[in-house]
């Protein structure tokens, strides 16, 4: 990698960490519920040299390029994707559960304890800059903070629940007030710039993968999860009307905001299969399963074309 693309590495590198982490998720979800076959411990494997790549790509930009990266992290757009190296960890760690339950836990630990860190740092500086217009806001906003809402579903496994609750808590009810803010900035504001516009495919994420954490502390389908379920899958088909809107636009590294997001869905409905036993969900499943496999094999081929034409890590416009 030459200097210059080293510099311009951005941290939103990890979101592809967080789409093949939860595409690993959805799919070991699907092979004990659907007879799906067993891909997720290979697909664990891809996820974590992904990351262990990025992660030395990104300590080498921030050891050579330290200003570039403060940069990034003092950025009013920018500063929220730092998270997805956090939210990566935490979602590596749910992956691994079931392949390798020590490593998952030490994993964990790391990841949910940066990514406190990360909700503190984000927040205080929402509250204490001058900087901010409602122009910066967008649903990435969501990763620092309601990313918290993924904490639990290794961390029921690794550590008291009430720690699982306290992020979980976080997460919800800044989910519901960062929810607010976005739909009047997309009402009543200017448009998304192109290259955020796939952003709002993260507003599928928090109720959806919300639910799979809700079942994963309570064990069982109440009312409340029913509610995250159902307004991720309302999001989900609504988002799909719009489809015509984001295939115009040009090839972006952002282009991963569709990954996670799909994965979460797929993973909520693949859980609200095994609690109800109901055909129509496992239906919706496959479906969903089938298309976020096409996704993430198209946005893998797209994102290698960019790196060998050169179109990823270049000074942005």
């Amino acid at each position: 990698m030459t200097p210059a693309r080293l510099r311009n590495f951005p941290v939103s590198w990890f979101a592809m960490v967080m789409g093949l982490s939860g595409f690993s998720i959805a799919w070991r979800l699907a092979e004990s519920a659907l007879d799906f076959p067993a891909l997720s411990s290979y697909l664990c494997v891809l996820s974590g040299a992904v990351f262990l790549l990025l992660a030395v790509a990104y300590a080498l930009k921030f050891l050579r390029y330290r200003d570039a990266a403060v940069a990034e992290f003092r950025h009013p757009v920018k500063m929220s994707f730092v998270a997805t190296f956090s939210v990566a960890l935490v979602l590596l760690a749910a992956a691994l559960l079931d392949v390798a339950p020590a490593l998952s836990r030490y994993i964990w630990v790391f990841g949910a304890s940066i990514h406190f860190l990360i909700t503190l740092y984000v927040i205080a500086t929402w509250l204490s800059a001058s900087t901010f217009q409602i122009q910066h806001m967008n649903p990435a906003w969501f990763i620092p903070v309601v990313g918290n809402i993924i904490v639990p579903i290794a961390g029921v496994h690794h550590a008291s629940a009430e720690i699982s609750w306290f992020f979980f808590s976080v997460g919800v009810v800044f989910w519901l007030v960062l929810m607010t803010i976005i739909f009047y900035r997309v009402i009543f504001h200017d448009p998304l710039p192109g290259k955020l516009l796939p952003t709002l495919f993260i507003l599928i994420a928090p109720p959806a993968i919300g639910f799979v954490a809700y079942v994963a502390l309570v064990g069982q389908l109440d009312v409340f999860g029913r509610i995250l379920y159902y307004v991720g899958l309302f999001l989900t088909l609504l988002l799909l009307t719009q489809i015509h809107r984001f295939a115009r636009l040009p090839f972006a590294l952002s282009w991963w905001a569709y990954s996670f997001p799909m994965a979460a869905i797929t993973s909520a409905t693949v859980r609200m299969y095994q609690l109800t036993s109901l055909t129509g969900f496992a239906v919706i499943a496959y479906i969903l399963l089938v298309l976020l496999t096409v996704v993430i094999a198209f946005l893998f081929a797209r994102t290698a074309v960019a790196v060998a034409r050169q179109e990823i890590c270049v000074e942005d416009n």
